[in-house]
């Protein structure tokens, strides 16, 4: 047996994360990022705020700055401490690697090193002022980076190799050049009027210096290169040590689309290629969703080489149907909408970011929004929990078909088996309400397991036939560790149509023509 947890392709070619040698898929749930600060907070704020939302594993951050307080003295309480409440209430743990880059900034790097800037020094932006970032192309500031990374798993190996509460790692936080197209520094700018270097040339078929390789795109292209190279290197010092899977996140690439009003360099899809080849150490590159059109970008990172994951997702009602989504229609590994413990609270008595930030950052207000939330994802974990046999059993077949509304156009979808079809209407949006989100399990050419919300259903018959579709039966009920349970059978006129309403719910339903 394997303890240690590892991302392995399964009998159908589908990349799966394994923990004790068994499918494990995060429903999980990330926390704000000074919560795992202070275990007293954890113990008070979070653990207690999360009960009742069936996670069974948690996102949290490790602090540089509180892990190296002084250069090459370590201090492990809170990560000792994280594991106990961790184990305690049977979660699993991701961790954030709050290093040299968090949200573009250098915002968690020990004192001693952001009381250096001459030695650990900054990106420049086009005018040649620093910036608080420092440079991915500061070889010894990375060095450091890698250093006290390995120091950190070195750790967990020898405190949790055997239990494997540390699933997964995130290494550093949305990184990239936010505010400027590149970094101007000295060194940046010798290595931007270079030639490309010879492998990235050869693998992405361009020649010449960056702008000549690039054009247009040069800047982000090359600022990629310089991240995902730095990220490299730390991820491989840590599992050099143990093992486990490692990602990198991004801050989406969006509105207004200009270079540095997102983090330039950041692994978002445009750059994908080259992350892939100077960060092969990542399991995948993984996006932070807060836009309106969740589906969409679920769609773009969901491909092949990158499994997808998601570890930061808005966090309202909408949220349930995307986590039926992203597991049942994209082989999702994680699913983890972002200030997790906000859904034990009142949701009037949430403070939200202000306007002016939500603007800024391009974030959807709505996203904040926890009216609904929480009954919702607690009944959509139960449900992807107690579907997840039926789930390994049809996922990567034809005989499974997941959908959802992709946007304020998007009126339904039309479904085709072996003999009946389905037509799909999903409802209006509205204001703590789920979307419309549907899966279909076809487990005989007649039989069918419906799963989702906000969603009407019908089955209609092959248009070449001349044969009406009518439900022999109408079930009522849920999935227990895949086996269904009945409870009504529905018939008359509460059979008329199949109505998936605003909490996900099933129905086995047996069809026939006449």
């Amino acid at each position: 047996m394997t303890t240690i947890a590892h991302i392995a392709k399964d009998e159908r070619n589908i990349p799966t994360l394994y923990v004790q040698d068994k499918p494990f898929f995060c429903r999980a749930g990330e926390i704000h990022n000074s919560s795992a600060s202070d275990l007293q907070y954890m113990q008070e704020h979070v653990w207690e705020k999360i009960q009742g939302l069936n996670l069974n594993s948690l996102i949290v951050p490790v602090y540089w700055e509180l892990l190296e307080p002084q250069e090459d003295q370590f201090d492990f309480t809170l990560v000792d401490g994280l594991l106990e409440q961790a184990r305690d209430n049977n979660i699993k743990l991701i961790l954030l690697w709050f290093g040299l880059w968090k949200n573009s900034e250098s915002m968690y790097t020990p004192h001693w090193m952001k009381t250096q800037p001459a030695r650990y020094w900054r990106v420049h932006d086009v005018n040649g002022k620093p910036m608080n970032i420092i440079s991915p192309f500061c070889g010894e500031a990375v060095e450091k980076d890698a250093h006290a990374f390995s120091v950190l798993m070195e750790h967990l190996r020898e405190v949790d190799a055997e239990d494997s509460t540390v699933i997964a790692v995130q290494v550093e936080n949305e990184i990239g050049v936010l505010g400027s197209a590149r970094d101007y520094s000295d060194e940046a700018n010798r290595q931007f009027a270079s030639a490309v270097p010879t492998h990235i040339a050869f693998e992405l078929g361009v020649s010449g210096t960056w702008r000549e390789a690039f054009g247009e795109d040069a800047e982000e292209q090359f600022m990629a290169y310089a991240y995902a190279t730095a990220v490299e290197q730390i991820t491989r010092a840590g599992q050099k040590q143990y093992e486990l899977p490692c990602y990198a996140n991004a801050w989406l690439k969006q509105y207004p689309w200009t270079p540095g009003s997102y983090p330039m360099g950041g692994p978002v899809p445009d750059v994908h290629p080259m992350w892939k080849i100077c960060a092969p150490s990542l399991f995948t590159l993984a996006p932070d969703i807060y836009v309106a059109y969740c589906a969409d970008v679920i769609d773009e990172y969901a491909h092949d080489g990158n499994p997808l994951f998601i570890p930061e997702i808005r966090k309202d009602a909408v949220a349930s149907s995307y986590a039926l989504y992203a597991f049942l229609a994209k082989n999702a590994i994680c699913f983890s909408p972002f200030g997790i413990e906000e859904l034990g609270l009142d949701p009037d008595a949430i403070a939200q970011p202000p306007m002016d930030v939500m603007i800024a950052l391009n974030i959807d207000p709505s996203a904040f929004d926890t009216h609904g939330s929480a009954q919702k994802l607690a009944a959509t974990n139960h449900l992807l929990e107690q579907l997840e046999p039926l789930y390994l059993q049809y996922r990567g077949t034809k005989h499974m078909q997941t959908v959802i509304r992709h946007g304020e156009y998007d009126f339904g979808a039309y479904l085709q088996f072996e003999a009946y079809d389905i037509q799909i209407a999903y409802s209006p949006r509205q204001s703590a309400h789920a979307l419309g989100c549907v899966n279909v399990i076809e487990m005989s050419p007649d039989t069918f397991l419906l799963t989702g919300c906000e969603a009407k259903i019908t089955f209609v018959t092959k248009p070449w036939q001349s044969t009406t579709a009518e439900l022999l039966s109408l079930q009522e009920g849920e999935v227990v560790n895949g086996q269904w349970c009945k409870r009504r059978t529905l018939n008359g006129d509460e059979k008329m149509d199949i109505s998936l309403g605003e909490t996900p719910h099933s129905y086995l339903v047996h069809v026939y023509q006449y």
